[in-house]
């Protein structure tokens, strides 16, 4: 295993902390670090008071403003490791208000929210440091920031083995390539990401995985763990065209409607088509599946094999998949709106591609932790909301024999 790179600066004071306090447990270096606290949010203090007065202290250059520093008042912190003293820098005209710890606050364990809320939107651990810095005046080293974000990992494996739902009306899965260093090289790793809506019209993204590859068996398992975490049920799943994995989901939810994402069957066929018929050939499909009944579409489906029998290999994607199509028509508008396509899980990866741009990952840990803070932030969006239209979703379920009882046995009112 290669050896971690660390800061020099963060070894050698860390080396200064053991030597000077001798601590002997893990509950010593806690009390250590408690004591190192009170100096380093005065040190930050003092350099917002610097910035805002425009000179340092015993500066001999000339000063700018007739405002002065006028002693300390003190203050107890609440902080991660519990209440600390210290003396808060002033200046004469009371106009020094801190962005660090503000006037009346006493709560700074927010700082380390703050940390990992620049890490969930891809910032690297250099670029927040660089922004402390900025802010504050005092640097945070990589390996401070590092251990912040591993703060999180136990709340994320508890949210990863968290109990499920008994029932989920839709589930859309797909997965993401991110690319992870590993033994001196890079490997391109699958993301593999599952979302549901409840029968409330409530999204949950409900865990995350990854894999070298994509494949059938990994579904499965995955499909097999959230059964084991409490899902009874699955009214519809969309998917794209991965081998096996219709039978897989069956195998294992056997009454769940497995439904071809109809966008992923469109980019599939224009493989085959020359971009300058892509606008009409994509309008002829559109007359195909958005037609308004079974009948129209079969007609449609007709013209359009006619139409384009130039291209064989575009007509034969839909040749192949037209069940998935006529399918769509057992259902009503609103449940068909939902169910063809796994744009709604998409649009949750292109969230995650903002944040993992930035390049490869040290580890999996690195890029879970990132996941899943990008995923709190998700939740944070829908708490309030619904799928819309969901009222006449469940309408459309209740009075669908399929769905009637399944529905009754599961929905909390």
């Amino acid at each position: 295993m290669a050896k971690i790179k660390r800061d020099p600066k963060a070894v050698a004071l860390a080396q200064e902390i053991v030597d000077h306090y001798n601590p002997e447990s893990v509950e010593d270096m806690d009390e250590a670090l408690k004591e190192i606290f009170g100096p380093l949010f005065e040190s930050m203090l003092q350099g917002e008071l610097n910035n805002h007065l425009g000179y340092s202290p015993h500066s001999k250059e000339s000063k700018s403003t007739t405002n002065r520093r006028n002693g300390y008042g003190n203050k107890s912190l609440i902080t991660t490791r519990g209440e600390i003293d210290i003396e808060v820098p002033r200046d004469r005209d009371a106009t020094f208000e801190p962005k660090l710890i503000p006037k009346r606050s006493r709560d700074v364990s927010a700082i380390e929210n703050k940390v990992l809320a620049m890490y969930a939107r891809g910032m690297s651990q250099r670029d927040i440091s660089n922004t402390i810095d900025d802010i504050y005046g005092f640097s945070i080293s990589a390996d401070t920031i590092s251990d912040i974000t591993d703060s999180i990992l136990p709340e994320l494996e508890n949210w990863q083995t968290r109990p499920l739902e008994k029932c989920y009306a839709f589930m859309f899965v797909d997965c993401m390539y991110v690319t992870i260093r590993s033994d001196y090289e890079t490997k391109e790793y699958a993301v593999y990401t599952i979302l549901g809506y409840n029968l409330k019209g409530h999204k949950e993204v409900l865990g995350l995985w990854l894999n070298e590859s994509e494949s059938k068996h990994k579904w499965m398992q995955i499909f097999d763990e959230i059964k084991s975490r409490g899902v009874e049920d699955v009214f519809f799943i969309s998917m794209d065209g991965v081998s096996g994995l219709e039978q897989g989901a069956k195998s294992i939810f056997p009454n769940v409607v497995v439904q071809r994402c109809i966008v992923h069957l469109i980019r599939n066929s224009i493989k085959y088509v020359p971009s300058k018929d892509y606008k009409v050939f994509t309008s002829s499909l559109k007359k195909v599946y958005g037609a308004p009944t079974l009948k129209a579409c079969k007609s449609a489906f007709e013209s359009f094999r006619q139409q384009w029998s130039q291209y064989p290999g575009a007509v034969d994607v839909w040749v192949r998949n037209f069940n998935h199509v006529e399918q769509l028509f057992d259902y009503g508008a609103a449940i068909r709106k939902i169910m063809y396509t796994t744009n709604a899980v998409e649009a949750i990866h292109s969230s995650f591609r903002k944040v993992t741009k930035k390049g490869a990952f040290p580890n999996e840990n690195a890029l879970l932790k990132l996941l899943y803070l990008r995923v709190k932030e998700l939740d944070q969006k829908w708490v309030s909301g619904h799928v819309p239209n969901w009222s006449m979703v469940m309408n459309q379920l209740l009075i669908n024999d399929k769905f009637t009882e399944r529905v009754n046995k599961y929905l909390i009112y």
